[in-house]
């Protein structure tokens, strides 16, 4: 739970439910807990049966593609290309030292810092487009669905691993100053933000293989997956978090690509 204003948020609330909270009167009262205390459209599902998430809508899931390539490697040529695979280079120690074996959390830490670049290059083309008066090419809804895939990492995740004090701290440290590191290198060089984004892309194929690994020794236990991930992934009802694991992997493997 995360008590914000005395709302509850929380992937797994569902749309317009309503709970108990206490006013600043020490009375209960029934809110409304989305986005602004606003309840949203009410939606079903093709069987007709009421759609429970308020975090995205029936037509934004789909089946991962689990066959593409998760080997794929741009081998680094140029001098950008270089500068971006060591600087993710660089970064993985220090990821690999503070996580170490705890998968779940590395992947929900993580995924706070990865939904944003897809955000970063969205807004940046959006207002070139603007200040241009032309098309883009269907890069800016691109690279805003690549922004909200990852952040549905996080919100599946959440479900299953528990951050700590501390490591909650430190996105607001890393998401800052990543936020705003990418910002001006996409200023600077779209090509050399894209490439960081890509060699980023490849380390979590290999994170999310180390994790599966895991799993398969029983290290981590294979609990049953998350309700969301199975709506939004249409997985089937009696999916694992392996199966999990290895629907994102293959999102990864695709950002991948497209960066």
């Amino acid at each position: 739970k995360f008590p914000v204003m005395g709302v509850r948020w929380r992937s797994s609330l569902t749309l317009g439910e309503k709970e108990q909270v206490n006013n600043k009167n020490g009375e209960d009262k029934q809110v409304v807990a989305s986005y602004w205390g606003i309840k949203g459209e009410e939606v079903k599902k093709e069987d007709g049966t009421p759609w429970k998430w308020n975090c995205f809508r029936p037509w934004e899931t789909y089946q991962a593609d689990l066959t593409i390539d998760l080997k794929k490697h741009h081998v680094p040529t140029t001098f950008l290309d270089k500068l971006a695979y060591w600087t993710v280079k660089s970064l993985r120690f220090p990821t690999d030292v503070f996580f170490q074996r705890r998968y779940g959390c590395r992947a929900m830490m993580l995924e706070t810092v990865a939904a944003v670049p897809g955000m970063v290059g969205g807004m940046l083309l959006h207002c070139k487009s603007l200040r241009r008066f032309e098309h883009s090419g269907g890069w800016i809804k691109t690279l805003l669905d690549e922004a909200e895939n990852e952040r549905m990492y996080l919100m599946t995740f959440m479900e299953v691993s528990q951050p700590r004090w501390y490591e909650r701290a430190l996105v607001f440290t890393v998401q800052g100053v990543f936020f705003n590191a990418y910002f001006l290198a996409y200023l600077a060089s779209p090509k050399l933000a894209h490439r960081v984004v890509g060699y980023l892309e490849e380390e979590a194929i290999h994170s999310y293989t180390e994790f599966l690994k895991e799993l398969d020794k029983g290290t981590i236990e294979n609990v049953p997956a998350p309700a969301i991930a199975i709506d939004y992934w249409r997985l089937p009802a009696d999916s694992t978090l392996r199966d999990v694991v290895m629907v994102v992997r293959a999102d990864e493997a695709h950002h991948r690509d497209v960066n």
